[in-house]
């Protein structure tokens, strides 16, 4: 039986260009943009025209040469913006105008000093306008992880009413938990008259490090489509990572839901937009950082030597990754210093392995991290070097 699509949505060229410091000029995000679909990506939001012209030119450039992607270009509630995003996309294969407005209590009374009757209306009017562009269009209710179901599902039946094809449902200040993100998207799948005719889409913010689980527990409810970026790159701290609720989806098949992409290309692709960014990845991030697939601990180590799957859930090379590391620190093993000599051309009886261990102790308390001229130091200064190259 086949697995249910989930339609990925990257943003990693809007949302995750919003961090202070990464600004991409127009020839990175071509690159970008190309690798992404590449990747597999069902949609790239190729920015927000409007908001300068490089923006603009930027997009305009990537819908030229997208092949397989929907090109999306996001705007506010605003004639000229929606005017503006579809002179941009004109030459996208797949267009999609991505318009909305904020739909909690604190947006409608601070941001917008308005009503909600009057934020009903305006959304119609947006999503009406985009639709004489392009027929594709998705509608985003600001600030929905904070806004009332029910009256999140006027604002969703409004959308649908006026043509929207995608309902955007964000935590955009990643308040919710899992539990009453999905249950929100359950409320909206439930009570949405038309829902059937538009998808409903997760956008999650990462402010709690919820945003992964929540995207996940929204897909488990009846939402379609999850908005990430690459490393989970965006504002404050961040989106949803594409690498991560990419291989959930694919480490637990019982959930009936899946991907397109590529994921032999996922840390390629983390390199590439960290290299573009300047944005230093985390050692221990999920899935593409340095000691995903690094094992230090002894423990740990002896069982990885025995069977992969004692310690890893995932394969590296299915993520890009070319193999494990077993990385010798004083933490280390008998196991993983004789597996690793061995790699170096020594093989230890049980008897030396015990004096060279020993050298290795004292060599590790003074060092982080053993590399393998250090082994070879360490066993060439101990008494049974003798032993081993007289063989």
């Amino acid at each position: 039986m086949a697995k249910t699509p989930i339609q990925i949505f990257d943003t990693t060229l809007r949302d995750g260009e919003q961090v202070p410091g990464c600004k991409l000029n127009t020839s990175q995000k071509l690159i970008i943009a190309k690798q992404l679909d590449l990747l597999g990506v069902d949609v790239i939001e190729a920015g927000f025209p409007v908001s300068s012209p490089g923006d603009f030119e930027s997009v305009m450039k990537i819908s030229k040469i997208v092949e397989n992607a929907t090109v999306c270009a996001l705007t506010r509630a605003v004639e000229n913006d929606i005017k503006v995003a579809a002179e941009a996309l004109v030459n996208a294969k797949k267009p999609r105008i991505h318009t909305g407005i904020g739909t909690s209590d604190s947006h409608i009374k601070f941001k917008f000093n308005s009503t909600r009757e009057e934020v009903l209306k305006r959304a119609f009017s947006a999503v009406k306008y985009a639709k004489s562009f392009v027929e594709d269009v998705e509608f985003y209710a600001e600030d929905a992880g904070r806004t009332d179901n029910e009256y999140l599902a006027r604002v969703c039946e409004v959308a649908i009413k006026a043509g929207a094809t995608v309902l955007n449902i964000p935590d955009t200040t990643g308040y919710c938990l899992p539990s009453e993100y999905g249950a929100k998207i359950k409320y909206l799948m439930e009570n949405v008259k038309d829902i059937e005719k538009a998808i409903l889409s997760c956008h999650c913010h990462n402010d709690l490090g919820l945003a992964t689980a929540n995207s996940i527990e929204g897909v488990i409810n009846g939402a379609r489509q999850i908005e990430c970026t690459i490393n989970g790159i965006g504002e404050r701290a961040g989106n949803t990572s594409l690498e991560e609720v990419v291989m959930i989806l694919k480490q637990h098949p019982y959930l009936d839901l899946d991907t397109n992409i590529n994921t032999q290309m996922l840390y390629g692709m983390s390199q590439l937009v960290s290299d573009s960014m300047g944005v230093y990845v985390q050692p221990n991030k999920a899935i593409v950082g340095s000691n995903a697939f690094a094992h230090s601990s002894g423990i740990h180590q002896d069982g990885m030597i025995k069977n992969k799957s004692t310690y890893e859930i995932i394969d590296p090379k299915d993520v890009g990754v070319t193999d494990s590391a077993i990385i010798l620190t004083a933490r280390s093993g008998r196991a993983a210093l004789a597996y690793r000599a061995k790699n170096i051309g020594y093989e230890l009886t049980k008897l030396q392995l015990d004096v060279v261990y020993a050298n290795f102790l004292v060599f590790a308390d003074l060092k982080k991290e053993i590399n393998d001229d250090d082994i070879h130091q360490i066993i060439e200064k101990s008494s049974i070097y003798e032993q081993l190259i007289s063989k």
